[in-house]
């Protein structure tokens, strides 16, 4: 976050870094990052060595999955007329997501093997490496000025869309070929 502005002028230029504003930023990382993220581990802590905290935390173990899939439906259905009407623009970027998909799995299988990980981490290593959950930042790219708020979601969705696809590829390569059990 302190960097971003940094960031920004070093690939994009002064005019960019200089556009930018602060507060949405700061806004966006406390209400949607940081604070869920504080209340989940409140919750945990507050549930262990409890019966009823237990018992909620099994019960709602499931949630994750269909809330994310459920966020990113939402998300994607609320910009994917953007990435169809920058499509010019987000093409140049795709490249970069395919060649990222290409080589995280061979360069994670070598730090599983460094570090001598079973097959099950591994993998486990592999597929989280090659997912840079982009939807976490997305809040932070709404906050930009809408000039540029617009195409950075639209990239930002359109790396989602090219993730899942690989992951998608991933669920039969991983194991098949990337790293097989011993």
């Amino acid at each position: 976050m302190i960097l971003l502005p940094f960031y920004l002028w070093v690939l994009m230029g002064a005019e960019v870094a200089q556009v930018m504003q602060v507060g949405p930023f700061v806004e966006a990382f406390l209400f949607l990052i940081v604070i869920p993220l504080l209340l989940a581990v409140v919750t945990q802590v507050l549930s262990r060595g409890k019966a009823s905290g237990e018992r909620v935390m099994n019960a709602t173990a499931w949630l994750p999955v269909p809330m994310m899939a459920l966020a990113l439906i939402v998300v994607v259905a609320s910009q994917i007329g953007k990435v169809y009407n920058d499509m010019a623009i987000i093409v140049n970027v795709i490249p970069i997501y395919v060649a990222f998909l290409i080589l995280m799995p061979w360069i994670s299988r070598l730090i599983a093997t460094w570090f001598g990980l079973n097959p099950g981490a591994g993998r486990a290593l592999i597929f989280s490496s090659a997912t840079r959950n982009s939807l976490v930042v997305l809040p932070l790219a709404l906050a930009l000025p809408p000039e540029w708020a617009t195409i950075a979601a639209a990239v930002i969705v359109t790396q989602t869309i090219v993730e899942l696809a690989g992951e998608l590829i991933y669920i039969r390569l991983v194991p098949a070929v990337i790293l097989r059990d011993r």
